[in-house]
């Protein structure tokens, strides 16, 4: 339940899937929906008169996406989005790059974080990241329609590419010297993110031109990564 059938993409949940209607670079397949879903859908739907759409029952859908998934009485089945690789983003804004995370949870939730503060690409290992399930694509809320997801063989090898074209690196690390809220940067740069728990790779912390903290007044230092990355990319921003 809940992941790609037949290569496709699964969305579900209103706000995932009224993106994705809206998002022109999208081929869509069929959409199942509830009749009070359907209502809720109507705008974006003018512009899929074509669209196979089946009116069913909630259950039905609960055996598309798992009796746990909050739907809300709608799922769409689409294409995956074509991606780009790391030399065809642009390279003089905000990159978040993810040193293995792999709850899609968290990954979705970066990813909306990305789209709410105009990041360019997320960028992660094809390895050890995700896959474009629809709980990531639920989690981010939409953004999945507006942020490129870029997947690369090797991080260091990325970052270092990164670095040639001027982007400056900063590792998020809860015991780094430095407050990322007082750090001397301007874009381009890329805020490097490790995995849940364990943290950055060494290597990848080697490859890292700052290492840099937030500064937690409370008795708990560390954040969940997702939390973590819009703090960052706010403290960044400021």
């Amino acid at each position: 339940p809940g992941s790609a059938h037949d290569g496709n993409d699964i969305i579900f949940g209103v706000h995932s899937v009224t993106e994705a209607l809206n998002n022109p670079r999208r081929e869509l397949v069929s959409l199942k929906c509830t009749v009070n879903a359907q209502d809720r859908l109507a705008p974006a739907l003018t512009l899929h008169a074509d669209l196979e759409t089946e009116v069913v029952h909630r259950s039905q859908l609960d055996r598309i996406t798992g009796p746990d998934a909050v739907h809300q009485g709608v799922v769409l089945t689409a294409k995956p989005l074509e991606q780009p690789e790391l030399d065809e983003i642009p390279h003089d804004g905000t990159i978040v790059i993810l040193d293995q995370v792999t709850d899609p949870h968290n990954v979705g939730a970066i990813m909306r974080s990305c789209a709410a503060f105009a990041v360019t690409a997320l960028v992660a290992t094809a390895r050890h990241s995700p896959d474009s399930s629809a709980v990531m694509v639920k989690s981010a809320s939409g953004a999945a329609e507006h942020v490129p997801f870029v997947k690369v063989t090797n991080l260091a090898r990325a970052m270092a590419q990164l670095r040639d074209s001027g982007v400056t690196l900063i590792g998020l690390d809860s015991e780094a010297p430095e407050d990322i809220a007082t750090l001397d940067v301007s874009p381009p740069y890329a805020i490097v993110l490790g995995a849940e728990g364990k943290g950055m790779r060494r290597l990848t912390r080697d490859n890292c031109d700052h290492l840099a903290r937030l500064d937690l007044p409370g008795e708990i230092r560390s954040l969940n990564v997702s939390n973590a990355a819009a703090l960052c990319l706010y403290a960044l921003k400021r």
